[in-house]
């Protein structure tokens, strides 16, 4: 199982590029950032300090959208980062919540985002494509590769993923949500003719490392706030018993009365008190070393390639540390 640290861009860049440099130190293989432009600084601009200051450490949104930048902008972005430093991004895309919203923009249809996930990587990797219904290639690309990663919860969602993106992204670690979530990407994949075990499986969520699970919760529960606006989304758009979405995601934000992009993704956002503990404990990773390790144990069973821990509280080195002594060595071996 490889493993990735998810961060936001707050000022000082610095502080960003020195999690990074940590988490590299520590095993992880991966380094993702929130990408919202209003919210925080722009991480493409930081992807190259961090790149610089790292050997191997592969690098990308989780996640950028089609709608923020033109396609042909975001793709000349990755490529020059690639032919700077040897291939070592990663395009996680979704249909774009917190980068669209707070500008006063709709997140993107899957149409769209499918469409996109097509063009920016050829473009990326050298190859022409049409955009706006003009064709367009970047002639100095010279042997680039851009793995686009596909953020999803939906069926719809879900189906594009298996169908063409090459990693799923589930922004959660809750096992029954994932297990569920994994199959449908997979069969999709089949039916599109797709090896499906080349899709990679990569599940984000909160960890924290400690014997005090009160704290732990209260660091975290800003969490299933995220998590809520997608399932907001998806009970508007299939409704809330409608079978095609499980009761386990939906039944908890009936309590959910509205949210303030202002504290997005921040610890103790007064937009989560509806999140209750059952839920930040099935969605998030908390408590001493040998709980972690069990559960990701049993997400690596049913196929997780990839654990991406957002770091996002008031323990970010020790929670790299701990994941570095204890838990990364216990998955890798």
């Amino acid at each position: 199982m490889d493993f990735g640290l998810v961060l936001q861009t707050d000022p000082p860049a610095s502080a960003v590029v020195g999690l990074m440099r940590r988490a590299e130190r520590n095993g992880f293989r991966y380094g993702w950032t929130f990408d919202s432009a209003v919210l925080w600084q722009e991480p493409f601009v930081i992807y190259s300090r961090i790149l610089e200051h790292t050997e191997k450490l592969t690098v990308g949104p989780m996640v950028t959208n089609p709608g923020t930048r033109t396609w042909e902008v975001t793709a000349s972005t990755f490529a020059t980062l690639n032919d700077m430093y040897g291939n070592r991004t990663v395009c996680g895309i979704g249909r774009g919540d917190s980068a669209m919203r707070v500008a006063g923009r709709r997140p993107n249809t899957l149409a769209r985002l499918g469409e996109a996930i097509d063009v920016i990587r050829d473009l990326a990797e050298g190859r022409e494509a049409t955009v706006d219904g003009q064709p367009v290639q970047i002639p100095w690309v010279k042997d680039g590769r851009l793995p686009v990663w596909m953020a999803a919860y939906g069926p719809k969602a879900l189906a594009l993923a298996g169908q063409k993106a090459d990693g799923f992204i589930l922004q959660l670690a809750d096992p029954f949500l994932t297990e569920w979530m994994i199959k449908a990407v997979r069969d999709a994949a089949a039916d599109a003719g797709r090896d499906p075990d080349s899709v990679t499986i990569c599940v984000a969520a909160p960890a924290y490392v400690g014997e005090d699970l009160d704290h732990a919760r209260e660091q975290c529960r800003w969490f299933g706030g995220m998590v809520g606006n997608h399932v907001a989304d998806l009970v508007a758009r299939y409704g809330e018993h409608s079978g095609l979405v499980p009761e386990a995601l939906t039944a908890y934000i009936a309590g959910r009365s509205g949210y303030d992009y202002s504290h997005h993704g921040r610890t103790g956002n007064p937009d989560t008190a509806f999140v209750p503990d059952e839920i930040v404990d099935r969605f998030c990773l908390l408590g001493p070393a040998e709980a972690h390790i069990e559960k990701l144990q049993a997400l690596r069973d049913m196929g997780v390639d990839q654990f991406a821990l957002y770091n996002m509280h008031d323990a970010r080195e020790a929670t790299i540390d701990a994941y570095g002594a204890a838990i990364i060595p216990a998955l890798t071996d």
